[in-house]
């Protein structure tokens, strides 16, 4: 959560999100028009990007150096693609790609997912388990989780009753949130075992859509926007655990009453009485525009950065202790007028020689891939597979490209 990539009309931006009065552009880029993917590496100049023009195609940048690493072309639509320092992922409607990041070779297919329209997947950021979750139902709420490490299938969770609409691993890949498309409830599981840890109520009154759903670094707090104005913020905490053993007052009393009475009541009901309300919320000014949230830290305080399709972002004041209304404390405009303000230390920092990107860029200025099919562990070409001849590398690349753009720590 220390930088933000937006795509637009004319191309890409990529901004450094180190402090709250000023929004750093570190890239710009309008070589490739109406761009509706881009995933950058962490803080590197690994960026990936997927255009309207052609929605077939992934097409991997060193933005650093202005080169193209390579470029791969699937049989439909790039829906989304998932990316940590092991793995690369690209959903298909149909169909998910895992890539090993290090050479970009094709390791795994994983081929009839459950029709999956909106793409919707997620990839922990963790790369030492590198676990994948994705619908593995299109009418109900399972999840499949997948190891992107050992590229064998976890297991299966019963989530929802009803079809998926968010997914979010924790920084450590050892818990997975998630919503259906009714959206007032969320629920948050263990992995790799899958048992249900949390269960979060958003509201009763109405079905929502939520568009983005993420954890704080340190796991202690869930963050859940939707179409509607408000952003919920949950904390992950067990408040039974925290109570006296022999509550002194009347509502503590009548707390354990309604906590013994739940044993005699229906799942569903004693289930809702269970529930926690929202630890903190935002208001939005705006409603019903898709919208993407972080939970982040900046300038040594918690922040909500919330970033709206009309290229907006807004970061609010999250109060770790107490919780409420967050405050509004800064707004910035993502499409004004681009003039680009490089990251001073950034500058200072020395090329690394041997990253991975430096790499495979001195191979050719000029992007070249083969023709050569994709393969896959099941065996036989996939349609539409473009491989560049870097795959074929004799040896492992190393990809310590991170120190070009390294956190900011104030």
């Amino acid at each position: 959560c220390s930088s933000l990539a937006i795509g637009t009309t004319t191309g890409y931006r990529l901004f450094s999100l180190s402090s709250v009065e000023q929004l750093d552009q570190v890239h710009e880029s309008n070589e490739i028009p109406d761009v509706y993917i881009v995933e950058r590496l962490f803080s590197s100049s690994l960026v990936v990007v997927v255009s309207h023009a052609k929605p077939q195609q992934m097409n991997v940048y060193h933005f650093k150096k202005g080169t193209e690493i390579c470029n791969y072309s699937y049989s439909s639509k790039i829906l989304s693609i998932r990316l940590n320092r092991q793995r690369l992922v690209v959903c298909l409607e149909e169909s998910i790609y895992i890539h090993n990041i290090k050479d970009m070779k094709l390791l795994k297919t994983i081929m009839d997912t459950p029709p999956n329209t909106t793409g919707l997947c997620a990839l922990s950021i963790n790369h030492a388990n590198s676990y994948l979750a994705y619908p593995g139902s299109a009418t109900s709420g399972e999840i499949a989780l997948y190891d992107g490490n050992t590229l064998k299938t976890a297991c299966t969770i019963p989530a929802h009753d009803g079809p998926l609409a968010a997914l979010t691993f924790n920084s450590t890949g050892s818990k997975l949130a998630s919503a259906s498309e009714k959206g007032t409830v969320i629920r948050v599981f263990s992995i790799p075992g899958g048992q249900k840890l949390y269960e979060f109520r958003r509201g009763m009154k109405r079905y929502v859509n939520i568009s983005s759903l993420v954890f704080s670094m340190d796991s202690q707090f869930l963050c859940a926007s939707s179409n509607t104005e408000t952003v919920h913020i949950f904390k992950l905490e067990h408040l039974t655990d925290s109570r006296p053993e022999e509550p002194p007052t009347w509502s503590g009393y009548m707390g354990k009453v309604f906590q013994a009475a739940t044993n005699y009541l229906p799942a569903q009901v004693s289930g809702m009485m269970s529930q926690d309300r929202a630890f903190a919320t935002v208001r939005l000014n705006i409603s019903g525009q898709r919208n993407i949230c972080a939970l982040s830290t900046i300038q040594k305080l918690p922040r909500l950065l919330v970033t709206t399709s009309d290229g907006h972002l807004y970061i609010y004041n999250l109060d770790p202790q107490d919780g409420g209304e967050c405050v509004l404390i800064k707004n910035h405009s993502l499409l004004g007028s681009g003039k680009m303000e490089e990251n001073k230390e950034n500058d200072l920092q020395p090329p690394v020689p041997q990253s991975y990107a430096a790499t495979v860029a001195r191979q050719s200025t000029v992007p070249s891939t083969s023709t050569m099919p994709g393969y896959s562990e099941d065996g036989g070409a996939l349609r539409g597979e473009v491989i560049p001849e870097h795959e074929f590398a004799t040896g492992p690349v190393c990809l310590d490209d991170e120190n070009e753009f390294p956190p900011v720590s104030i």
